[in-house]
């Protein structure tokens, strides 16, 4: 059985990396179906890893957009300086609010004064202004079904005097970003499928070429894992540096506009980069494998006679 084991092993590695000067050009061409394997898979792998990084730019943006939206709170114009203070600091401490801002009635009018191009306390008599607190929800908490609740809440307070904020514009938002995001995520579903057929296809062309090979090892009595190994340790290689190419092809197209437009990286994190990195390599190690696998046991299933009719 040991003697069987060793002459399988050279076996293998004559027929996939051939031996000596008279196996030159089998060793070119195995050499130019990875490099044509790796190719093949980066360009896919970057078109897959900019789905997912316009997926996770999209729900950053959302976010942002959620939390810049301002909901006004007009307090009662016979209120103190201290019992403002003491609102501002009772709100700082609801878990749904990611900032806030007081106005005082001095600002208010002030603020008037630019809005208008004049004093209108000039013609009144007296600041009609009240003053108000502008405070801004975290994202999870910027939609139709927690306004409510909120403002419920906030109309509790007897100092609070009036609540305003922009609901049509809010579920206008909300319901365009969650169609994007949607539509991203199925784009991303196709191309993975897409991806897989792609890669899948190269693989087996790469294996097909050595199925005679895959024959005569279980001829020999070699084990199927024993024939499988060589493959996927050249798939998890390949794998792997198709990944690696792909993310260096991203990051200098994310440099390059990055130079055009600083200010990407309020969106484009570098949680995002790095979460997107880690998919493209994985996606590009298990694609490959996993292709490899399927590919060389179709054929370890086959006989002598079915591997000449393909």
């Amino acid at each position: 059985m040991i003697f069987f084991r060793y002459f399988a092993r050279n076996l293998v590695y004559y027929i996939l990396f051939g031996m000596g000067k008279k196996h030159k050009k089998s060793r070119s061409r195995i050499g130019l179906q990875d490099i044509t394997l790796c190719i093949s898979t980066a360009m896919v792998l970057v078109l897959l890893g900019l789905v997912v990084l316009t997926v996770f730019t999209a729900r950053n943006l959302s976010a942002k957009v959620k939390e810049d939206f301002t909901i006004t709170l007009m307090l009662g114009d016979d209120i103190t300086q201290g019992e403002a203070k003491a609102v501002c600091k009772e709100l700082q401490s609801r878990p749904y609010i990611s900032g806030m801002q007081y106005i005082s009635k001095e600002q208010a009018l002030e603020e008037g004064k630019k809005a208008l191009g004049a004093d209108p306390s000039e013609f009144v008599g007296v600041n009609f202004f009240p003053p108000s607190v502008e405070m801004q929800l975290k994202a999870d908490y910027a939609n139709s079904d927690s306004l409510k609740w909120i403002t419920a809440e906030l109309e509790k307070n007897p100092k609070i005097a009036e609540i305003e904020f922009p609901q049509d514009l809010i579920d206008s938002v909300n319901y365009t970003l969650r169609n994007v995001i949607i539509v991203l995520l199925v784009l991303a579903a196709l191309l993975t499928f897409i991806s897989f057929v792609l890669i899948n296809n190269t693989v087996r062309l790469a294996v097909y070429s050595r199925r005679f090979g895959i024959h005569t090892m279980k001829l020999v009595g070699a084990s199927w894992g024993f024939i499988r190994k060589p493959f996927m340790s050249r798939a998890f290689k390949q794998g792997l540096l198709a990944g690696f190419l792909a993310v260096v092809v991203l990051g200098i197209g994310l440099y390059v506009f990055y130079m055009q437009e600083p200010g990407v990286l309020t969106i484009i994190t570098p949680e995002v980069m790095a979460v997107t990195a880690g998919a493209v390599l994985l996606f590009g190690i298990l694609i490959t494998c996993l292709c490899s696998w399927l590919s060389v046991n179709k054929f370890l299933r086959m006989t002598a006679g079915d591997l000449y009719k393909i």
